[in-house]
């Protein structure tokens, strides 16, 4: 891979894909909405370049004549609380990554790699594999799933490989305020006292950067037609990982686990990455602990 094109790219899978990218030697082609207020977080580097188009218009995206190698697309809307459900948006979302794979077919690319969601699977007390049913719950990961399927066939019939994902969860330096890490992050940061479920369902937490060297991977060795489970393979209770973020954030700090209160059970989530890691090697490399200094550190850079 010489050149890459990425939607979404303000987020913490899409910089940190961008340095990933960057390090390998690889020119970067962002694709990005003028109006976004996160374009800042975007590297500088000489190897990267930004065009501004919005989703409902990324059909219209032409080449230079040089052409790309691989098209990451992360773009997508409502991806938290009600706006999941809005089904009207998460169709237009999947026209959108319909229209994201036309776009690499016109900018030269060979491979199509979408981002799709462990909300595909909907509640399942099995390790996610590719293989594993699919029964999503919410209209967001409904949709996912027909991006999925839909994208494969339609850049199939346009020559290009494809590659689906389906990323659990990932966090880092740039992720949305409202994640838990970010926002207990905050939260103890200002002296708050943060509430939680009783955190005993099973969790799997991949630092950002991994994840990026998941996807690099991905678009360097990964098979075309495959499901791939972007993960850390690595679970233990989402309490463990709460009290390992307060342990490096601010030792001593209560938490009010079991004080948070929800009408159904909370969803737990269990990985099973070993296809990912045969097809291309990948294995994690950074632990939670240290994923959470990064993200702290950064915070009070930023203060």
């Amino acid at each position: 891979m010489k050149r890459a094109v990425i939607t979404g790219a303000t987020g913490a899978i899409g910089t940190a894909l961008i340095n990933e990218l960057i390090s390998n030697g690889v020119e970067v082609l962002v694709v990005t909405r003028r109006e976004s207020k996160r374009n800042g977080v975007l590297p500088v580097h000489p190897l990267v370049k930004t065009v501004f188009c919005p989703l409902e218009e990324i059909a219209s995206l032409e080449g230079d004549g040089s052409g790309y190698d691989v098209f990451y697309h992360f773009a997508w809307s409502g991806t938290t609380g009600k706006a999941r459900n809005d089904m009207y948006l998460q169709n237009l979302n999947v026209k959108y990554a319909l229209d994201a794979v036309k776009a690499a077919k016109a900018l030269g690319c060979r491979t199509f790699i979408g981002a799709g969601s462990q909300a595909e699977y909907g509640r399942t007390k099995e390790r996610m594999t590719p293989q594993t049913p699919v029964f999503p719950e919410t209209g967001y990961g409904m949709a996912k799933l027909c991006a999925g399927q839909m994208t494969r066939a339609l850049a199939h019939s346009l020559g290009l490989r494809h590659i689906w994902t389906r990323v659990l969860s990932v966090y880092g330096e740039n992720d949305g305020e409202s994640s838990m890490v970010s926002s207990t992050v905050k939260k103890l940061k200002s002296g708050g006292r943060p509430v939680f479920t009783s955190g005993e369902q099973s969790w799997d937490y991949l630092y950002s950067g991994d994840a990026a060297r998941a996807f690099y991977l991905l678009g360097e060795k990964g098979i075309d037609g495959k499901t791939y489970v972007v993960a850390s393979g690595n679970d233990m209770p989402l309490r463990n990982y709460i009290e390992i973020l307060r342990d490096v954030v601010s030792p001593g700090a209560e938490l009010g686990f079991g004080e948070y209160k929800t009408e159904t059970e909370p969803l737990g989530i269990r990985a099973d990455i070993s296809e990912l890691t045969l097809d291309t090697g990948f294995a994690p490399s950074v632990d939670f602990a240290e994923g959470i200094r990064r993200i702290s550190e950064k915070f009070d850079s930023e203060q």
